[in-house]
Parts: structure tokens; sequence; C-alpha cells
């Protein structure tokens, strides 16, 4: 059983090894229900992501729209150190 210490502000820090075995990643939200007993069960909370929130998130507003092949160029210039 791991012991944690709680701060002056009411916080807790989970331990790395608590973490992995969550199967959480920074910045990863975490679930935590209360239950009769006194004690706490956690999670990990579900990812809320969708594809929809995704798509459109690097638009720049009034920049300009480039074509894949434009995006592909300026990608290969950038690996090659052209840019």
């Amino acid at each position: 059983m791991a012991t944690l210490t709680v701060t002056a502000k009411g916080q807790i820090t989970l331990k790395r090894e608590l973490l992995r075995h969550l199967n959480v990643t920074p910045g990863q939200r975490v679930e935590v229900d209360k239950l009769p007993d006194g004690r706490l069960a956690l999670g990990a909370a579900p990812r809320t992501g969708s594809i929809d929130k995704f798509i459109g998130s690097l638009e720049q507003k009034g920049g300009p729209r480039l074509s894949i092949a434009q995006i592909k160029k300026i990608t290969e210039d950038a690996w090659a150190g052209k840019r």
C-alpha cells in the first residue's frame, strides 16, 4: 500500500507507479468515487476527444488555405532542413 502526503492546499500527488497502474498519462483526467465506508475509488477518466474537435484545430483564421501538395512540400523541406 502506498502512503501519500496531503499538502497545505489539501492536494495529493500520485506516485508514478500508481499512475502506471491506473494507465494514466500526463494531461489525462482521473475520476474519483466516494465509497460509503470513507474510502475513495479512482481510475482513468474516459477520453473525451473526437475527430470533429480535431478537424480544423490547426486552422489559422485569415491564414492561407494550403493544398495537400503544398503541405507535403513544406514538410519535406522542413525535414531536409531547408526551412
